[in-house]
């Protein structure tokens, strides 16, 4: 359903009279670290079967939310990287990641930097927290990143409020988030 997921996109738009400048799209990045956070409008799909139904059927000035997952590092085992359940040590970048995501959706309606900043600054780690030794993104594979790991196209972050710690947000989009991304099956 995911490579013709245009259809209902599409679909949806018509039916609530909405243009592709109104729809956001979350996305899978395989090129992207994990727990990278990407915002911007257009694009190409990048061998995303799903993005490249979108355009498609919507064209391409959709916004895209790309969410990073990594690299298995062999194109052998992308497949089953892809589609498989998450790990436990994914939950430490994951959870928290949602969490943040789902708490400054409301910028999406009005400034995708502010977005990302906000973001951001929910999971950067606490000021002196576990600097030296920390995998750098490139050593990082299904771990928690470090720093501020989530950008609008590499721009700094603007200041925003940041939420209390492992706060999780109790809302519809929150939710469905989880279901979506986080409640796979954990691993042994």
């Amino acid at each position: 359903f995911m490579n013709d997921s245009g259809q209902a996109v599409r679909a949806a738009a018509d039916f609530y009279k909405l243009g592709p400048e109104d729809v956001v799209v979350f996305y899978d990045e395989l090129d992207l670290a994990p727990g990278k956070l990407r915002v911007k409008t257009g694009g190409g799909a990048a061998g995303h079967n799903g993005i490249r139904s979108i355009d498609a059927h919507l064209g391409n000035a959709f916004r895209r939310v790309r969410i990073g997952i990594g690299h298995p590092g062999n194109k052998s085992q992308v497949t089953t990287h892809v589609l498989g359940n998450f790990s436990k040590s994914d939950e430490q970048w994951l959870s928290p990641l949602l969490s943040a995501i789902s708490q400054a959706a409301p910028f999406l309606t009005s400034d995708d930097q502010r977005f990302a900043s906000d973001v951001a600054q929910r999971i950067a780690p606490a000021r002196g927290e576990g600097k030296k030794g920390a995998p750098t993104p490139k050593q990082a594979t299904h771990k928690k990143p470090t720093g501020t790991p989530i950008s609008s196209e590499d721009k700094t972050p603007s200041g925003s409020s940041v939420a209390p710690e492992n706060q999780e947000p109790d809302n519809p989009f929150a939710n469905a988030l989880r279901n979506l991304l986080g409640n796979k099956k954990q691993d042994t």
